[in-house]
């Protein structure tokens, strides 16, 4: 969990340094695979540092339900990167799409069956005890 706390915090540190830093970067976010410019992009890319920041919270302190949480963001973002390889002007189509898709949706997956087992574990637990 630790581990996954410093990499949300390093990547808010990322984020904030490249929204507001790096000219050609700040004037894009991406939402659902759609792409946002201009003020638009600039007034949305908080909402991704706050995203990241209760990530890290959640991890920190190991919130009952930051591995679902960060399954579904990780989900989410499989899927639009598939959106965006095929809606973007300068995306590279379904297949780079699709391969990307996969490769989001494997730490997903490996998140949501880290929580079954964690779910599982306290349910043994608390049977015992």
């Amino acid at each position: 969990m630790t581990a996954l706390a410093g990499f949300c915090l390093a990547s808010v540190f990322f984020l904030v340094v490249r929204d507001l830093f790096v000219p050609h970067v700040r004037d894009v976010e991406v939402w659902f695979g759609l792409e946002l410019r201009g003020p638009l992009a600039l007034w949305t890319a908080p909402l991704h540092w706050i995203v990241f920041l209760v990530g890290a919270w959640g991890f920190w302190t190991e919130r009952p339900w930051i591995l679902r949480a960060a399954a579904a963001y990780g989900f989410y973002i499989a899927a639009s990167h598939l959106v965006w390889n095929v809606t973007s002007p300068v995306g590279y189509g379904w297949v780079s799409g699709l391969a990307q898709t996969v490769a989001f949706a494997i730490p997903a997956a490996l998140l949501l069956r880290a929580d079954r087992r964690r779910r599982a574990q306290r349910e043994r637990e608390e049977c015992e005890a």
